[in-house]
């Protein structure tokens, strides 16, 4: 018995003892570097993700982690090494971090020229933000690089058009439905499922029937339904995330036959890339972000081709940043107000959280009763429904907003 119980601390203790070492081999891995006070050494794997993270992080002028050893954090200036450095932390790292390294290196390291060598696009792992990125350094790359640059952007889009294309489609289809009803047919136009389905609550078991309190219609024989919606994409440097989604919409949205899409994108100039929403890589690579913003003249390109205001959506996609006419910009959206158009703002179309914007013009806007909020890919679809129908846009509470009250 007494040896039974002389064994028994030390099979408790061992735990202690691994949990111990584990936690000196994290805080050695998050600090980096040899003189870090943990007297922890790291070897195989555990080095090897530290030489990434150190190739990144080492040291250097606006190192987030303290140079160590005399570390300094570099890639070198050629493709090869980053092409290797890429490799490396995708075998050690998920995706979300990956794709967290690479802006970093990008925005810490200078390495967007590099971007354009062929063998590193093929290494990267492919986000949004790299998609951005590629089409700022669109007129700059060469032939040998761009081929490869659409099949990494095009790899972005199919993604996002699968999570959200049946979504988009299935919930703006239902809202053109709806729309499109009659809400006093004639008995002959009444839908009785549909008003059957509507009135249930009306039902009188004594009686076993429905009181129909309001009839759902069809419409009309050669009643146009289509709706129109014209997407006015911002396209400056800091709405590039914006951009790639909305060009992605807006290919989902032109090949529903019930809408007539129409997308034009602005910087200091307007361009209509509408004849190329068949295929969203071919709008992105139209598109040329940075440059200036001038939403007046923008709005006024649009505005003009608006031919019936009561079914027309115009979403414009903008930090409102105006470098034109700001109270050209305004009476331009009170005008189309004014005519039936239901317009939407939103200060982005992405999933990084509240953005920065011209909160002075977004409350202008408000003012007009036309919503101004950054608004997820995600709610994207509830919003186009809500415009289509005429009803409050849906603005959950934890979405930066600046909307008149409803």
């Amino acid at each position: 018995m007494t040896g039974h119980n002389d064994n028994a601390p030390a099979r408790t203790a061992a735990p202690d003892e691994a949990a111990g070492q584990e936690r000196l081999r994290r805080w050695r891995m998050v600090l980096g570097g040899e003189a870090d006070g943990t007297g922890c050494g790291l070897s195989g794997r555990d080095a090897a993700m530290d030489g990434a993270l150190a190739a990144l992080y080492g040291g250097g002028g606006g190192s987030a982690r303290p140079a160590r050893g005399g570390r300094s954090a570099g890639l070198g200036a050629s493709a090869p090494s980053v092409a290797r450095w890429l490799g490396d932390i995708r075998t050690y790292f998920p995706s979300t971090v990956v794709q967290l390294m690479q802006r970093d290196a990008i925005d810490r390291l200078g390495l967007s020229a590099l971007l354009l060598e062929p063998e590193m696009l093929e290494a990267v792992e492919a986000d949004v933000h790299l998609v951005g990125t590629l089409l700022s350094l669109n007129k700059a790359m060469p032939e040998t690089t761009r081929e490869t640059a659409r099949a990494v952007v095009r790899k972005v889009v199919e993604d996002i058009e699968k999570r959200l294309a049946t979504r988009t489609r299935a919930t703006v289809g239902g809202a053109l439905d709806r729309s499109a009803r009659v809400s006093r047919p004639r008995h002959r136009d009444i839908d009785w499922d549909r008003t059957i389905r509507a009135n249930l609550k009306n039902y009188l078991p004594e009686f076993g029937t429905v009181v129909p309190e309001r009839l759902v219609g069809y419409g009309r024989a050669g009643q146009s339904v289509k709706k129109e919606v014209v997407l006015c994409i911002d396209q400056s440097g800091s709405m590039a995330a914006s951009v790639v989604y909305a060009s992605v919409f807006g290919a989902v949205l032109a090949s529903m036959r019930s809408l007539s899409t129409r997308l034009v994108v602005f910087d200091t100039a307007v361009v209509d890339l509408t004849d190329q929403l068949d295929d969203p890589v071919d709008v992105l690579f139209g598109t040329q972000l940075g440059g200036g913003t001038d939403i007046n003249r923008a709005l006024a390109y649009c505005q003009s081709r608006i031919t019936r205001p009561a079914d027309t959506v115009v979403v414009l996609i903008s930090d409102l940043y105006e470098g034109g006419i700001r109270d050209g910009m305004l009476k331009r959206v009170a005008a189309m107000k004014a005519s039936g158009v239901q317009f939407v703002a939103l200060l982005a179309l992405s999933d990084e959280g509240a953005p920065a914007y011209d909160r002075e013009h977004a409350a202008a806007l408000a003012a007009l009763g036309a919503p101004a909020f950054a608004c997820t890919p995600d709610l994207f679809p509830e919003v186009m429904a809500a415009a289509v129908e005429k009803r409050p846009i849906p603005v959950p509470d934890d979405v930066a907003v600046v909307a008149p009250g409803r």
